[in-house]
């Protein structure tokens, strides 16, 4: 077996990149107010602001594009999308959505309305940002259980995305079952480094589910990713196809939600997953008056055939291969140079440890601001803290993430980026941090306005 792992596809079409100069990109974060969100993406030489709908779609989804069936209700193109979608989660109810945070708007205001908002609690290994601000939008509160392990970045461990059984349980008995509409686990954990979860955790937290009758939800959003690290390292899973597993994961939860945009391999689409029948109806309702019937959600018929094609391909072991690995030699240089990331590398990111690289720069200076904007301004890279700006006080780590998307980039793509990294070491004592003077209520790091101190 061949040591080098390549690309699993060819290239058949390509979209030029601007190759913009040091000179010009300083102008363009000062127009920016030295947010990577408010740079225009022509401006942005390699692109891992989010691995969210920026998946390079395969000949096969655009075939089916082609075959959309446009209609407003009962279209063909969602028939094909929910065989696909039962078949792989076992799930009733299947509600599509445009995107994962529409799913999570539906779930939240069907389950916490019904307890009363101000007294909701939900826990997680950790909640991603748009979970989050769509729970407390609701008057509840977010609790993230990541396990201790899962806190320290430079800890080698194989599941450190998984919930800390003991204190999920805790919370039950100081909180009472009754105030937590639902238990959510995040695969991967996103803002835990892209760290997987085992599915001994999964069948922990469900056995607490059980007995406790509280509904148990995942945020699938990496799905394939996760499964793909089970088979890598949980022992008993490594004869099982990636399918098998994902199936298992779905099959332990009693619904998910969903952003396509990521392991559905397409730019938009998400689903709500549902066992509770009572709980469909009310989700059915609010699709209608926020994102359409219930045959689209929000989505056209050819969204719905590309999602469709899309959670077929990312089963496929050899892409999962080739992403993982990719990924992971990316982490590997790094660490080369004395730049700590979190370890093991994730599945769709790299995650930079800012608060140790920078040292010199405290949480209140967001350390993790300051890298971003320095990778834009070295090499025209776009990526995006998590830290102490997306997350505030509720922030355990200073991250920046380097997420990739699926099937875009190249070897030389990432040897570029390794050159970069390379120059900022150098330099890394001068950079210093920033202040933030204008902010939003909620989600604020996608619109914030910086200052250098």
């Amino acid at each position: 077996m061949m040591k080098t792992i390549i690309e699993p596809f060819k290239i058949k079409v390509v979209e030029p990149i601007r190759m913009t100069t040091r000179k010009e990109r300083e102008h363009i974060l000062e127009k920016a107010h030295f947010n990577p969100f408010f740079i225009h993406s022509k401006d942005v030489i390699i692109d891992l602001l989010t691995d969210s709908g920026t998946a390079a779609m395969s000949s096969k989804q655009w075939g089916g594009v082609m075959q959309g069936d446009e209609a407003y209700a009962c279209s063909e193109s969602f028939y094909h999308f929910e065989r696909v979608v039962k078949e792989l989660t076992s799930y009733h109810y299947i509600i599509p959505t445009h995107q994962g945070r529409a799913a999570e708007r539906i779930l939240f205001h069907v389950a916490i309305r019904n307890l009363g908002a101000e007294q909701a609690v939900v826990p997680s290994n950790t909640h991603f940002d748009t979970t989050r601000a769509n729970i407390e939008y609701v008057g509840a509160k977010a609790i993230d259980l990541p396990t201790e392990e899962g806190k320290i970045p430079s800890l080698r461990k194989p599941f450190k995305g998984n919930m800390d059984i003991e204190k999920l349980e805790n919370v039950i008995q100081e909180q009472g079952a009754k105030k937590i509409p639902l238990i959510m686990i995040t695969i991967t954990n996103n803002s835990n480094g892209g760290q997987p979860v085992s599915m001994e955790n999964l069948k922990a937290v469900r056995k607490i589910a059980d007995h406790t009758q509280i509904p148990f939800f995942l945020d699938a959003a990496r799905f394939a990713e996760n499964a793909y690290f089970i088979k890598l390292r949980e022992p008993g899973y490594e004869h099982k196809s990636v399918k098998e597993i994902a199936q298992e994961m779905f099959q332990l939860s009693d619904g998910c939600t969903m952003s396509a945009k990521k392991d559905g391999l397409a730019n938009m689409g998400g689903f709500l997953g549902l066992n509770n029948r009572a709980w469909a109806q009310k989700a059915r309702s609010l699709l209608i008056l926020t994102e359409g019937f219930p045959t689209y959600g929000g989505l056209s018929g050819r969204d719905l055939e590309a999602l469709a094609q899309g959670f077929k391909e990312v089963l496929e072991e050899d892409y999962l291969r080739y992403r993982i690995r990719s990924i992971e030699y990316f982490g590997e240089k790094l660490l080369a140079m004395g730049i700590p990331i979190v370890e093991p590398p994730g599945g769709h990111a790299i995650y930079i440890d800012a608060k140790a690289f920078l040292p010199h720069i405290p949480s209140a200076e967001f350390p993790g601001q300051a890298l971003v904007n320095e990778l834009y301004l070295v090499a025209g890279i776009r990526a995006v803290e998590i830290g102490s700006v997306m997350f505030g006080k509720n922030a355990t780590m200073e991250l920046v993430r380097l997420a990739f998307p699926r099937r875009v980039y190249t070897q030389s793509h990432v040897d570029y980026m390794l050159e970069c990294m390379e120059e900022i070491v150098k330099n890394k004592k001068h950079l210093r941090g920033f202040r933030i003077t204008q902010e939003e209520p909620y989600l604020r790091h996608f619109t914030a306005h910086f200052e250098r101190l």
